[in-house]
This record gives C-alpha cells, structure tokens and sequence, in this order.
C-alpha cells in the first residue's frame, strides 16, 4: 500500500526521508610549548664569547667607579664571575658581595649588604653603582632606598620589581623549601618581611634601571615593568642575563653615565 499526499496532480507518493550521515569531526587539542629552564645558559654564554663586546669593544672605558655585583635566588656570587671580570677589564671596579648562597631572608642578607657597601666605601668614598641578578635586583633596590646617599644607581636583571612573588611554579616550589629551612634552622620567616615588601614598593630613590627578558622562563616578565622605572627589553633567558652580550653592551651605556652631583649640606 502506498503512503502519499495530495498535491494538485492528485495522489502523490511520498518519496522516503533523506538520511544524514553523520561524519565525527577529529577534535584536536591544542599544543602547549613546555619551556624548560636553562641553568647554565649555553646560548648566551656562546653569544657572549664571539661577541666583541666581551672584550671591551663599542663600549665606553670605565672611570674606575665601584660597583656591587648582587646575586639572584638560589645563587652565589660564582654566578657572577664573567660580569665580575668584564667590568674590571673595562675600566670599572668590581665587588662580590659575599653572598655565598642566596637563600637567607632579606633583612639578613641586607645586613650583609650594607657591610659591604661601607667596607667599599671606606676604599672608596665615591657612590657604588650596584647590579642585582633576580632577587639580588630586589635586595639592590631596597639597599639603596636605604642607603641613597651611598649610591650612584641601581641596574636590575630580570627582579619582579612590580610583584616579587610573581614567579614560575617550580620557583614558588624552591622558595617554599627555602622558608621552610629558614624558619627550622634560623627561626626567620620569609614572609614576615613587611618593612622589606614597602621599601620595594616606594618610588626609587637613585636612578634605577631594569633590564628583562620576555622569554624569562623563571619570573612573569610582565613583574620586571614599573612606570616609576625604566625597563628595557632584551633577547635570552632569565638566568643568561649575566652573561648576555647585548644586556653587557646596555651596561656599559649605563655605567657611563655622568654621575650624580654631590648632595648639599
């Protein structure tokens, strides 16, 4: 028996329902790049040695002001032995700090800190320029918040200036193995570091400079940005910012710069 409809030719037979295949689309999840750190910063390391700039090339020669190298987290000033004998090499006068391991809470390495700014001095009554790695910009900006009168500027590698705690997750899991030894071994805890976190905050008191990475693959790059500093942006990882050729060449325009005039009495 035929099923149909009446249309104007009379009965009609119903053609059967159109069938839909159904075809699954392949669903294809989106790639997300892992960065890994790179501790020992090869490529820039590489970068630097062919560089004329490391020795001594297209930079203006030092006036033998002092300056205070400040290792970052995690660090010692081994870290900071190529910048160390670069600057000596152009003319500069270079200072470890004496920080053998940068884990101590920030009040204590201060202390630290600011012994040697006045053991530099005592050679030395000119005002020191200091370059911190990290958290050593951090400690180097508070230093001379407190300090102003004993220092000539401050020039930051790759410190969350903005937001300290604005770092990678493996970092945060280092820096709560660290409190945890603090307070176990010292009885220091890092987060009762209050007048420390508003020093940070306070509009610098010397020219300050930070120098960032936006492929920092241990701090938000985005932290290493103030409007109250002056930022600039190079190629690299965070950790070969001590080694980096172009973030040497932005050094050696910095520190020849006229320094400060005396403050009046």
């Amino acid at each position: 028996m035929l099923t149909g409809a009446i249309g104007t030719q009379g009965w009609l037979p119903r053609r059967p329902a159109a069938q839909t295949t159904y075809h699954p689309i392949p669903m294809r999840l989106p790639t997300i790049p892992v960065r890994l750190p790179d501790p020992l910063a090869l490529r820039e390391l590489t970068a630097l040695l062919g560089d004329p700039v490391f020795r001594g090339r297209g930079v203006r020669h030092g006036d033998g002001r002092p300056v205070l190298l400040v290792p970052g987290f995690l660090s010692g000033d081994w870290s900071m032995t190529v910048m160390h004998g670069w600057l000596k090499r152009i003319g500069y006068s270079p200072h470890m700090s004496g920080i053998y391991f940068n884990v101590r809470a920030s009040e204590h390495i201060l202390a630290g800190l600011r012994r040697r700014l006045t053991e530099i001095r005592a050679s030395d009554s000119s005002r020191v320029t200091i370059i911190g790695h990290s958290r050593g910009g951090l400690l180097a900006k508070v230093l001379a918040q407190r300090r102003p009168d004993a220092v000539e500027q401050v020039i930051t590698l790759g410190s969350p200036l903005a937001d300290q705690s604005d770092i990678t997750p493996l970092t945060q899991a280092a820096v709560g193995v660290v409190r945890t030894a603090n307070e176990i071994g010292f009885g220091l805890r890092l987060r009762a570091e209050g007048r420390f976190a508003y020093d940070l905050r306070q509009p610098p008191a010397v020219p300050t400079t930070s120098i960032y990475t936006r492929a920092d693959d241990v701090v938000n790059f985005r932290s290493c940005i103030r409007p109250d500093i002056p930022s600039i942006a190079v190629w690299g990882s965070h950790n070969g910012l001590v080694i980096n050729p172009e973030v040497y060449r932005l050094l050696g325009r910095l520190l020849a710069r006229p320094r400060r005039p005396a403050r009046k009495t």
